[in-house]
Formats: structure tokens, sequence, C-alpha cells
């Protein structure tokens, strides 16, 4: 048993909480690259784009993980905007307009967008043009996305932004020390509970994330089939 166990009788099950929130945080990660990744495929193969798929990197720290999918979520994010600039600048302003009337049947919304994707491209199927509807129409999946970034962010600057993602297999001392070196109790509570509200706000993004990716991806596979 360590000194400050001794020292402080209730360190073991502090540690215990701290790598049952680490692997709790690594698994929401990883289904939001999941979830990312189902997106990238969907903009690749029916807007043109070339986003590079990610993957989490197991010899990498939380906040390099964090930066990864940060990165490509923002440039999802800087592709949108894109497809927004195109519709406004190849539109009439009426028919730009329309896009964001909510009242608008979504089939026009459609025909709208797959006209402007027929001068881009040559060519445009509906399923493109139903994609990029579903992307500029959601407002659910812009804040989800800004909110996830801002949130791994906090997480990346946080005291345990500096974990390997792989630590919890070295043992209970190893990431005692690799989280906050000699450790207090008073430090190790702060951790914990900041670790808490982090996760707790985290997960309830990530959810909010795959969900809104869910259902643009689902609409694509309905459309194919």
């Amino acid at each position: 048993m360590a000194l400050s166990d001794l020292l402080y009788p209730d360190n073991p099950k502090r540690k215990q909480e701290l790598i049952h929130l680490h692997q709790e945080l690594l698994d929401c990660m990883s289904t939001n690259f999941h979830a990312t990744n189902e997106l990238v495929g969907v903009l690749n193969e029916h807007l043109g784009c070339t986003i590079t798929p990610i993957r989490m990197r197991e010899n990498s720290t939380v906040k390099e993980n964090c930066e990864i999918i940060i990165q490509v979520m923002s440039e999802i994010q800087h592709q949108v905007q894109k497809i927004d600039s195109d519709m406004k600048e190849k539109l009439e302003p009426v028919l730009y307009q329309k896009l964001y009337d909510i009242k608008e049947p979504e089939l026009e919304k459609i025909a709208i967008a797959q006209r402007v994707f027929s001068i881009i491209f040559g060519e445009a199927t509906s399923t493109a043009a139903m994609v990029a509807i579903k992307l500029l129409g959601s407002s659910h999946l812009t804040l989800t996305v800004s909110k996830l970034i801002g949130l791994l962010a906090q997480i990346g600057a946080s005291v345990l932004g500096g974990v390997s993602i792989t630590i919890i297999g070295l043992g209970l001392e190893m990431i005692l020390h690799a989280i906050l070196g000699a450790v207090e109790r008073n430090q190790l509570l702060t951790a914990v509970r900041s670790y808490e509200k982090h996760l707790a706000e985290f997960k309830a993004a990530s959810e909010k994330y795959q969900c809104a990716i869910h259902e643009v991806t689902s609409l694509v596979r309905q459309q194919v089939q």
C-alpha cells in the first residue's frame, strides 16, 4: 500500500473512481470517432469532400485525441459553410431563402440544391442534394458540433488531458502519478469532481451529436436502397 493510502484511507476508492471515469470518457470518445467517420464518409461520397477519416491513437494522450477530433469537426463545419456559400452565390436570393424556410417543402429544397450541384459537379444525385439540405437545415447538428468542440477543448486542457489513453492497464499508482504526481487528498478530490463535471457534459453533448449524425446517415441509407 502506498504511503498516500495510509495517510488518506479513501484515496484507493478515489483512484478507482478516476480510472472508471477515464474509461467512460474513452468509450464516449471512441463512439464519437466512429460517428464522425460515418458523417465524413457521407460527405466524401456524396458531396465531393476529401476529409480524411480519423482514429483514436492509443499511444497518445487524451488531449491529443481531443485535438484530432476537433480538427475534423472543424473541417466538417468548414465544408458545410462552403456549401452554404455556393448556394448563396449561385442561386437567386428568393431561391436561397427558400432553403432555410421551414414552411418550404423539403422536396422543393432538394430540387433547388440539386440544381446548384449540377452546376458545380456537372451532374448531381438527389442524395447529394438531400444531404446538403439536411446539413444546412440542421441547427441541431451545427449546435452540437460547436458544443462538443468546446467540451473537447476543456477536457484536453484539464489536469487529465495529459494522461495517455492506454494508461489504465499500467496500474493504480501509475495513473495517479501521471495525473497529479505527488498526490494529496484534496488534489485527488478536485480531480475527480472536475472529471465528473466534464464527463457528464461531454456524454450529454456526445449523445446529441451522435443522434444528429445518425439522422443524416439513416436518410442516406434509405435514399440509396
